[in-house]
């Protein structure tokens, strides 16, 4: 094949996305990975989903991807975080049966029409210099592959390097070679390239384990689909389990850290904050006298379970030892050992919001290449890289999700806008409408999105505009019932005078949506999770609306565009150093450009006056963030 379309690079969860977007835009897709049989590997944690990472999973569903259908069918036990807390930082979160997954994953994507997967390493691109963009790919094995436009996807492998204490070798997963040549390739054309590092857990023998030592932690009762055209999930469930290191631990691995390549001085790419090692935490929580362990399967028929919280980078031997300090790990047997892998990543910063390149057009660039950690956020960017390389093929707009749109939008906004120096992780924190971000109602919420990316089927659209539909009804249906007696909630000890809509009854919060169905058989007919999404729409409405007026005055900074050519060096009265910012960044609108990393006010201000806007009339009155 010497030519096709589109070119994805890479076979993780970012290249699934975009791999599967493209061919369902209609263009013919060749996806080349390093080997056919890991496409979809749940290389770290056999989990998808959890806090901000499940609203992804939900919003990538919504716009037409594929993850959360994976995961419906492959999970082996299914959990709503932050049950007790506010519906804003709630999220769902499953185990997988990792095998299962990548499966799965395989078999989605040799079933796409128009896509063709071919096994090779991806060693250099092939660009047309004087117009700066991308033509195709040339392979380790010596194939040219012409194409007219290539997203790029390499994850961890990238010029990988793993470390297991003095043991060093060329590889982006235990057992796998390294992708050589292409980060050198990319540094050749001038691309902003640094190192990263990242981690993972030994993976131990169940049979090994003694449980009674451990603090089981089932699964939820019912397990809740991530896609939204899936009705149920019907798997049995799987039980995790908690146990907790001690001073012995710790001990052990104080003794030994200058055998770790950490602290060695072997790593140069810097680490994720929010996942550290042991030896990490060790060192920088010296005063706690413990560290959890979430002790979990990685498949129904699998005997390793994966030691979440544990993840290092010490000699085998080490491993072992501290391990066995801990209680129900006393005997434990190592399958395969803790390892740090370091790998090369791009500046974001290079790239716009539709995740093409700054630097070489028709060449799109998503997941931990992007300088991301998380399956689900490689995924969210690989959809979105996919689909924007199918939209510019068709002539069209590429699809910008924002800030206040989705969890998708914050992600790749903070990674264009602010770059990033360790590997990002998304959080509900970095979220500033997380209140209008929901995990339920991501259908409803991207609705429009979906219907403009144009991979919806028919099935999805018209179960989408039926819940819509139903969704007005149910509103209308508590608007109209009015309570007929006095005091009919005893069992909660509150008096409710006759006469009260239901509305009005959904907004008491201590009555829920469940107690009117009793008096209301009309709400019965409804789907469950339509019946939740409407009362918590209803509970939070006062705090929505407000939410709703600070979006529209962020939108209105994000609807004053900046045209890419726009001459900076021609604006006086901007700083040199914002100067340089706007330059580097080509911030799309003002809103993006106000959220550059130093930039001051009246920067933004001068840039308004160019632009022929007037800063009070485009804030009204809203302070411009630095």
């Amino acid at each position: 094949m010497d030519f096709v379309d589109a070119i994805v690079i890479g076979g993780g969860h970012a290249g699934i996305e975009a791999a599967l977007a493209l061919p369902r835009l209609g263009f013919e897709t060749l996806l080349i990975t390093q080997n056919l049989d890991t496409i979809g590997k749940l290389s770290c944690n056999p989990a998808v989903g959890g806090l901000s990472k499940g609203n992804i999973v939900r919003e990538i569903d919504a716009l037409g991807g594929e993850m959360g259908k994976l995961i419906d069918a492959t999970m082996i036990q299914f959990r709503i975080l932050n049950q007790r807390r506010g519906p804003a930082v709630q999220a769902p979160r499953a185990q997988a049966d990792k095998w299962e997954y990548s499966s799965l994953a395989k078999t989605t994507l040799e079933k796409e029409k128009g896509l063709h997967l071919f096994q090779d390493t991806v060693c250099d691109l092939m660009v047309d210099t004087d117009r700066r963009t991308v033509k195709g790919v040339i392979t380790e094995r010596g194939h040219s592959i012409r194409a007219k436009t290539v997203v790029l996807t390499t994850g961890t492998f990238m010029e990988g390097r793993i470390f297991i204490g003095e043991y060093s070798a060329q590889s982006g997963r235990l057992g796998e070679p390294a992708a050589l040549g292409l980060g050198t390739a990319l540094r050749r054309l001038g691309c902003s390239v640094g190192r990263m590092k990242t981690g993972t857990p030994a993976r131990v023998a169940r049979s090994s384990l003694d449980f009674s030592k451990f603090e089981e932690q089932p699964g939820d009762e019912i397990m809740l689909p991530f896609s939204f055209s899936s009705v149920r999930v019907d798997r049995p469930s799987e039980s995790c389990y908690i146990a907790y290191t001690n001073e012995k631990t710790h001990q052990v691995i104080r003794d030994n850290m200058q055998r770790s390549p950490l602290y060695s001085g072997k790593i140069v790419g810097k680490g994720p904050r929010y996942c550290p090692s042991i030896e990490d935490k060790v060192v920088k929580f010296p005063d706690r006298e413990r560290h959890q362990i979430f002790i979990e399967p990685e498949g129904y028929l699998s005997e390793e379970m994966y030691l979440n919280g544990i993840s290092s980078s010490l000699p085998e031997e080490v491993q072992l030892r501290f391990l066995r300090t801990v209680p129900g790990l006393e005997q434990v047997h190592v399958m395969r050992p803790g390892y740090a892998v370091e790998y090369d990543y791009l500046d974001p910063r290079e790239l716009y919001p539709s995740l093409e390149s700054k630097l070489y057009a028709n060449l799109f660039i998503a997941g931990q290449t992007n300088g991301t950690s998380g399956y689900e956020e490689a995924a969210g960017q690989g959809f979105v890289a996919g689909l924007n390389a199918g939209l510019k093929l068709r002539g069209r707009e590429p699809l910008i999700l924002s800030r206040a749109e989705a969890y998708i939008g914050v992600l790749i906004d903070d990674l264009v806008t602010l770059g990033t120096e360790e590997p990002y992780r998304m959080f509900t924190s970095r979220a500033e409408y997380r209140l209008s971000l929901r995990h339920d109602a991501a259908d409803v919420r991207l609705f429009e999105k979906a219907e403009y990316a144009g991979i919806l089927g028919t099935e999805a659209r018209e179960r989408l505009t039926e819940k819509r539909k139903g969704l007005e009804e149910i509103q209308e249906l508590l608007k109209k019932r009015r309570l007929k007696e006095k005091d009919v909630f005893p069992d909660i000890g509150i008096e409710v005078q006759a006469g009260k809509t239901f509305l009005d009854l959904v907004r008491v919060p201590e009555i829920s949506i469940d107690h009117l169905k009793e008096l209301e058989p009309g709400l019965a007919r409804y789907p469950e999770s339509w019946l939740k999404q409407k009362e918590l729409d209803i509970k939070y409405e006062g705090y929505i609306q407000r939410q709703e007026r600070q979006v529209r005055r962020f939108e209105r900074m994000e609807l004053v565009k900046i045209p890419r050519d726009f001459n900076y060096d021609k604006v006086e009265g901007i700083s040199n150093e914002s100067r340089e910012k706007f330059k580097r960044i080509l911030p799309m609108n003002i809103g993006q450009a106000s959220r550059i990393s130093g930039v001051r006010n009246s920067d933004i201000a001068v840039l308004l006056v160019c632009l022929g806007r007037k800063p009070d009339a485009v804030s009204q009155g809203e302070a411009f963030v630095e």
